[in-house]
């Protein structure tokens, strides 16, 4: 088989179609765009005029360049036109009966050795492949949007698929300077398999009105370092497409998880499918515009804290990093600090890493010798709970143990004025189980930094049924007033990013387990299809097996969906001291420093 696939053709010339003739144009390939819509084809035609248009300005082609890119993309509107390609790859929508007939078109039309890649997502490669007539030369060819721009591009194989078209489709993407990644046939492949479960439970955690749509999109890019919320994203994917993925998933997987929220069903029937429609989980400012425009459900400007409690001194309960980043946050912007923790010497031992934070911030010129040292000052160790009796906020970053956290409540209710507020820094266990250890549950609140403290913007704060109103609004105050970003979410497990990040990372673990992917695959499909700044594996040994997997029991207790069960593998790596960084073993090996 001719491994240069020197033309070939495209089949539908939407968006994605488009990006695919671009990308096969600029790097030398005859290209030949296949539509049933003139208007399509005029619009991929001027499209690529306008970004070589582009790239003669930004000085990446020159003049000549472009008029060859331009010369080797031709445009026609029956699929005869696909004769002489050595390479087809279809792209129109999601159907298998559209898809099925362009291929039984195509075995008429092309060679033998012409190999016919299907770009779907969702739909089974072996289904079409065994539909068409030399099912060996049928295989998936993924891209990602925007095609041009994306690196990841999925090679799918069937169990009918012949090596040698898996070897040339593979040669291909690398000569396309795409980063291809080999998986088998089964829903959404290993990116979107991934994606678009996390995508369905943010839907459903907007629609059990846990939290707001901006909450949910700000906790992920802020507390993930991810590029777009989800409810975002599902309107720049289509929420009609996001459904008719979920559908294929569900039917395959039967897990929960993956059966579509009631609201994709609701939006898609009301027409009201993202940005390609106008109007999806967000109102935009025209049918294709990226630009969100206010409507009903856009919250009021944030920066009122009328009502609440006046907090000028704040306590910092523990002596570990995420106590010391905290003290640090607080004490940059201006707040009275008491660290305290057990013993004096832990404490100061405490605010010397919080000074060693601090010279470095100096080093890279973030802040000035006379800023680090008035911070400092405003720090002060303590040995001894008893020194938050005048504190305005008391803030709790122990161990993640409930009973520790109760007993140490139960001491704050004791030694703080009245009026306080105390706040808990838990990732997972129940805020309101802190709130009842004290004689004053209604002054109780959840403050959930992102570690590092200093660096990470975003604070969940968590209101359970007992907390007042005017906590709630001075807790909101003292987050902006120290420049991080506050979410509104309830009291159960996860809260909102943990809640959406740890079924992800469960299913990565799974995907592997089921030997469908490999570790490296996974983590790069993640990050160069998804923009994730790290890969799932890459996470977890971050955070720590043993972390996770506790989050993972919680979310699990909590909700009781078998789909949010741990998978047996990272038990079994836990219980074998496997744990991440931490321990020079997870799911891969590092060095011990």
């Amino acid at each position: 088989m001719d491994t240069s696939l020197s033309t070939i053709a495209v089949v539908g010339l939407g968006t994605m179609g488009t990006g695919i003739a671009e990308v096969l144009a600029r790097a030398g390939r005859e290209v030949i765009g296949i539509d049933v819509s003139e208007a399509a084809a005029r619009h991929a035609v001027s499209t690529l005029e306008a970004s070589t248009a582009r790239a003669v300005r930004r000085e990446r082609l020159t003049e000549e360049e472009r008029r060859d890119v331009l010369a080797r993309f031709r445009t026609f509107s029956e699929l005869r036109a696909a004769a002489e390609a050595d390479l087809v790859i279809e792209v129109v929508p999601e159907s298998y009966e559209l898809k099925q007939q362009v291929f039984r078109e195509l075995d008429a039309v092309v060679r033998p050795e012409t190999i016919l890649a299907t770009g779907t997502n969702a739909l089974s490669v072996t289904r079409l492949a065994a539909d068409s007539a030399r099912p060996e030369r049928v295989l998936g060819m993924h891209f990602f949007n925007p095609a041009p721009a994306m690196r990841l591009v999925e090679v799918v194989s069937s169990v009918l698929t012949a090596p040698q078209a898996v070897a040339a489709v593979t040669a291909l993407a690398r000569d396309l300077g795409k980063e291809p990644v080999a998986v088998g046939d089964r829903p959404g492949f290993v990116a979107d398999g991934l994606l678009f479960g996390y995508l369905n439970q943010a839907a459903a955690m907007y629609e059990s009105r846990y939290a707001s749509r901006e909450d949910i999109d700000a906790a992920m890019r802020l507390g993930c370092g991810l590029p777009m919320g989800p409810l975002a994203l599902l309107d720049l994917i289509g929420v009609d497409t996001a459904r008719t993925v979920l559908d294929a998933m569900y039917a395959e997987s039967h897990d929960r998880l993956h059966a579509p929220a009631p609201i994709l069903k609701q939006l898609s029937e009301a027409g009201l499918t993202g940005r390609k429609s106008g109007r999806g989980f967000y109102t935009y400012e025209a049918q294709g515009s990226g630009t969100v425009v206010p409507d009903a459900l856009t919250p009021p400007e944030s920066g009122s804290s009328a009502g609440g409690r006046p907090v000028a001194s704040v306590g910092v309960a523990g002596s570990g990093t995420m106590a010391s980043g905290i003290a640090e946050v607080f004490a940059k912007a201006g707040y009275d600090v008491v660290l305290a923790a057990r013993g004096q010497e832990k404490a100061e031992a405490a605010k010397s890493r919080i000074a060693a934070s601090l010279s470095r911030s100096v080093d890279k010129g973030r802040m000035t010798a006379e800023a680090r040292e008035g911070t400092l000052a405003r720090i002060t160790p303590a040995g001894s709970l008893d020194a938050f009796a005048e504190v305005d906020l008391a803030l709790e970053a122990v161990a993640e143990d409930l009973e520790v956290k109760r007993q140490l409540f139960a001491t704050l209710d004791k030694v703080c004025k009245p009026g306080a507020v105390l706040a808990t820094t838990t990732s997972s266990l129940p805020v309101v189980a802190c709130a009842r250890a004290t004689s004053r549950p209604q002054d109780v609140i959840g403050m959930h930094f992102f570690n590092p403290a200093p660096a990470m913007k975003l604070v969940e704060v968590v209101r359970t049924v007992l907390t007042s109103d005017d906590v709630h609004t001075t807790v909101r105050g003292v987050t902006e007033r120290i420049r991080k970003h506050p979410v509104d979410c309830g009291d159960r497990a996860g809260f909102i990013v943990n809640a959406l990040l740890f079924p992800y990372l469960n299913n990565a673990i799974k995907m592997v387990q089921e030997h469908y992917a490999s570790l490296d695959d996974i983590d790069a499909a993640m990050k160069l299809g998804g923009g994730y700044p790290m890969g799932p594996f890459e996470l977890l040994d971050v955070v720590g097996l043993d972390v996770s997997l506790a989050i993972e029991n919680v979310l699990h207790r909590e909700f009781r969906d078998p789909g949010l069960a741990p998978a047996p593998l990272l038990e079994h790596l836990v219980a074998a001291g496997c744990l991440g960084r931490k321990t020079g073993r997870g799911f891969r090996e590092y060095a011990r420093r």
